[in-house]
């Protein structure tokens, strides 16, 4: 029983935290764990099916598999800066224009993703005394 309670009270804890995070604007909020049933994929590469894949693939898996995109989450400049050191490193072209694109793409559905494993710090708490015989 107490373990049933304790698991009613730790769901309680994140889906509460889960909706009041939330924006009332859901177009803004784009995580791509929670919604990835919802986003059709390359069925070659299994990445995200957007107007910018194309270019994702003729620049990216021409030299890796897409699995080392589809296990990583950087922020815009976490990408960028991969891509600075592919192109240091590993004779990475120089991406032009088309940088652009593929940093949008990979912002759009490669970043951090948010996570929803903990509730929020208990504020206020008042602590007693237990009487123990």
């Amino acid at each position: 029983m107490k373990i049933i309670i304790i698991f009613l009270t730790g769901l309680f804890a994140v889906t509460g935290s889960w909706f009041a995070d939330k924006s009332s604007d859901t177009e803004s909020y784009k995580d791509p764990v929670i919604f990835s049933d919802t986003l059709k994929k390359d069925s070659e590469t299994g990445l995200i099916i957007d107007k910018d894949l194309y270019m994702v693939k003729a620049q990216c898996t021409s030299c890796h598999s897409s699995k080392l995109i589809i296990a990583n989450h950087f922020t815009r400049d976490g990408w960028k800066q991969k891509i600075r050191w592919m192109q240091a490193n590993h004779n990475l072209w120089e991406l032009g224009e088309t940088e652009k694109q593929v940093l949008d793409y990979l912002e759009k559905y490669y970043a951090p993703t948010q996570t929803f494993a903990r509730r929020q710090p208990l504020k206020d708490i008042k602590w007693y005394k237990l009487d123990v015989k």
